[in-house]
């Protein structure tokens, strides 16, 4: 499976503390934890393990199986923005929700499903295969 974008988020926290311990960061310029904090980490990582067991699942699967599985990740992961946003807080920026679409289309193509070629059989190009469901 590919490596999940909250893997580089929580290295990105902990390289963070480092340098705000090294003295090489002011600790007025760290953000990282308030970017990512745990709960929208743990929750994310939630979505995206019962999406790998998903894919995992699969087996010579049709268009309808493989679009299920995005579903329900997908609305998992608005389920956590949203919680996110009621808290107050971004939720999933630009290059987090770049990064879970990439993750997704990875994982899928790690598990030897043609996204492209899925994407193209039902009317829309790669990228927008989360898009129907999408709202973060």
């Amino acid at each position: 499976m590919a490596n999940r974008p909250t893997d580089r988020w929580r290295a990105s926290i902990a390289q963070e503390a480092l340098e705000v311990a090294a003295g090489e960061l002011d600790p007025e310029c760290a953000g990282a934890t308030e970017l990512w904090p745990d709960l929208l980490l743990t929750p994310t990582d939630d979505a995206l393990r019962a999406f790998e067991e998903d894919v995992r699942r699969l087996t010579d699967p049709s268009d309808q199986d493989v679009y299920g599985v995005i579903e329900r990740v997908v609305l998992a992961l608005n389920a956590v923005h949203d919680t996110e946003a009621e808290r107050g807080h971004c939720g999933y920026e630009t290059g987090e929700r770049e990064q879970l679409c990439a993750y997704i289309d990875r994982t899928l193509t790690g598990h030897g499903v043609d996204v492209a070629a899925l994407a193209a059989r039902n009317g829309m190009g790669r990228h927008e295969i989360t898009d129907r469901w999408r709202d973060w």
